[in-house]
């Protein structure tokens, strides 16, 4: 089974279930990587059914401060790309078996050559990227090195991005849509923005693919309303701040967020 038909797979499961999907994010190596070996399973078990983790990098431009720092904090460690995949590979061979996807920034994945990356992706057990400083129009490369490795290329798409080029996200897409709740970087925020419905109803109208939301949603309410809009909800910023605590503080939210979206 390629990674594309693991994430249709888990979107269809709960789709079935009549639930969106529950998407948390984690930083690998943060606060450490046994700690992320440690929190990856406990996170399933909780209740995760797809899984973003974060490869650490010195810029990252799409984050907000949460993130900064757990991301600051693998770097010090020396965590590397090749540690993240070398984790996902020993988490595969643990027993997880939820859908990984590894979420970083472009300029790894060129130093190493994208169809190098994508290959070693694959054999490490991840089943697509996300790659947020990456546009549409300059993926040729890496597109097609994910396609030939069975991998999804996840695109983000914003409440500001035009219609014109939502059509070319929409026809470039595979796996599903990332939607950014709001303009701006990644963190918890006190409330949904405003026109939610409007902006998922005018992106679902160009797709077929599954819809997640992410970028602000931290609290449980937030999440129950974002599930009744889209089919998965990402969670980073409030998970990350968790797992610094520990692992069990981390699981105890993903297991509430996972309560409260079985029924929005």
């Amino acid at each position: 089974m390629t990674g594309l038909h693991r994430i249709a797979a888990a979107f269809a499961q709960t789709r079935a279930d009549g639930r969106a999907a529950l998407m948390p994010y984690l930083m690998a190596g943060y606060p450490n990587l046994e700690a992320t070996r440690a929190l990856v399973p406990a996170l399933a078990a909780a209740g995760a059914d797809l899984l973003e983790l974060g490869v650490p990098f010195s810029d990252p431009i799409a984050d907000g401060p949460t993130i900064q720092r757990a991301a600051h904090a693998a770097l010090q460690q020396g965590v590397t790309p090749d540690d993240c995949l070398r984790l996902v590979h020993d988490l595969r061979c643990a027993g997880v078996e939820i859908p990984c996807l590894l979420m970083g920034y472009y300029n790894p994945i060129y130093t190493v050559e994208p169809a190098a990356y994508a290959r070693a992706a694959r054999e490490a057990g991840a089943d697509g990227l996300i790659v947020p400083d990456l546009p549409v129009e300059e993926s040729a490369e890496l597109a097609a090195a994910c396609r030939a490795e069975g991998l999804a290329l996840i695109y983000l798409v914003a409440p500001n991005t035009p219609d014109d080029r939502l059509a070319r996200i929409a026809a470039a897409a595979q796996g599903f849509l990332y939607l950014v709740s709001r303009p701006g970087t990644t963190g918890v925020r006190e409330r949904l923005p405003e026109g939610l419905a409007e902006y998922v109803a005018r992106v679902r109208a160009r797709t077929d693919l599954p819809l997640a939301l992410g970028f602000g949603i931290g609290a449980p309410a937030q999440a129950r309303e974002a599930a009744r809009l889209v089919d998965g909800v990402v969670v980073g910023s409030a998970v990350v701040e968790r797992a610094g605590q520990s692992v069990q503080a981390a699981a105890g939210l993903v297991q509430e967020l996972a309560h409260v979206m079985r029924d929005p």
